[in-house]
């Protein structure tokens, strides 16, 4: 069984935010999956994973609704309930070091400073589960303001919750499209052929 999370905040004012491409990944392969369904409707809440679910056969995909520092609280207890193994544990997550329609898969590393990335680790007590790591942009002077190149930590959190710009409504679209591929790969053909493709 696999456990499929896409990463974000809850509520209507996070919507579009980098910080939620997870989100974004996860609703566009539940329609893609279910096209006759409609979009919403597969989602059930389930307060005590603290996530909204989606179960078929041998695959759970969640939306943690604990805000993202706590995602970690949400996600081990869909993989306890489920008997689900850390490496079967599949994250969708945005990534600011990498720039914006970029994809990197792998298993275990660091976390990068990712807040959902390291609850999640704390909370399975290990790091052996794969990582869809999605850019958002490099976060560069023009973007946020800042009188410097290297953003400070203030910089970061301002940015990964700010909303994509239109000009960038594009590439937002090719990541996700490419996001799901990868995962549809990734469940067909196995982790390292999405990795030998989208890597």
């Amino acid at each position: 069984m696999k456990l499929i999370v896409g990463l974000g905040n809850p509520g209507g004012k996070f919507e579009y935010t980098r910080h939620n491409i997870g989100f974004m990944v996860v609703d566009k392969f539940l329609r893609h999956k279910l096209p006759l369904l409609p979009s919403l409707k597969a989602w059930k809440r389930d307060e005590s994973f603290k996530s909204e679910i989606y179960k078929h056969d041998d695959l759970v995909i969640a939306k943690p609704q604990t805000y993202m520092n706590l995602s970690g609280v949400s996600v081990s207890s869909i993989a306890r309930f489920y008997k689900i193994t850390p490496e079967n544990v599949w994250v969708i997550h945005d990534d600011i070091d990498l720039p914006i329609g970029k994809i990197r898969i792998r298993k275990g590393g660091a976390t990068a400073g990712h807040h959902g990335i390291e609850s999640i680790l704390k909370e399975l007590g290990t790091s052996e589960f794969v990582r869809f790591r999605l850019g958002i942009g490099k976060g560069k002077l023009e973007k946020i303001g800042s009188a410097d190149q290297n953003l400070h930590r203030q910089d970061v959190e301002k940015f990964v919750v700010s909303k994509f710009r239109d000009s960038e409504g594009g590439e937002v679209k090719k990541l996700i499209k490419h996001a799901v591929n990868a995962l549809e790969i990734a469940l067909k053909d196995g982790l390292e052929k999405a990795m030998n493709r989208f890597n």
